[in-house]
């Protein structure tokens, strides 16, 4: 899978930067290509780094999956600013970030249902294990 995505490299013996498959150990693209496009396309709000939360909040991945899950239609009597969103998970319950999981959005080899539930509990696993990868190996007697 990583050398599907094609990476900027270089520079080259000649100075020049070029693209090459990805391998394992590179860094994930980032999806915007600077903080400016990143508050644009997110009501003005620059998005964290996710693997950071499972770290950085009380409760880390429970946390974070309840907000991938917890999006819904506001309750009668609460005003949502446009260009946010309604999850009462988030302190304030107006989040920038729109909603990323829908029911059936990926397809698993296994058959596994992909569900909103289950493609969370994968990316909040994934996320915990990018925050801290040396977890297991530091465990060992």
């Amino acid at each position: 899978m990583a050398e599907e995505v094609e990476y900027t490299d270089g520079p080259n013996d000649e100075g020049e930067y070029f693209q090459r498959p990805g391998k394992l150990s590179d860094y994930m693209p980032r999806p915007y290509p600077n903080d400016e496009a990143a508050r644009a396309s997110n009501a003005g709000a620059l998005p964290p780094d996710l693997s950071l939360m499972i770290k950085a909040r009380h409760g880390g991945a429970d946390y974070l999956f309840s907000i991938l899950t917890g999006y819904m239609d506001a309750p009668a009597g609460v005003e949502i600013r446009d260009g946010l969103y309604y999850n009462p998970y988030f302190p304030g319950g107006a989040i920038s970030m729109a909603r990323a999981l829908f029911d059936g959005a990926v397809e698993y080899d296994d058959g596994t249902p992909a569900t909103t539930s289950q493609m969370a509990k994968d990316v909040t696993t994934f996320l915990s294990w990018a925050a801290e990868p040396e977890h297991d190996d530091r465990l060992q007697p």
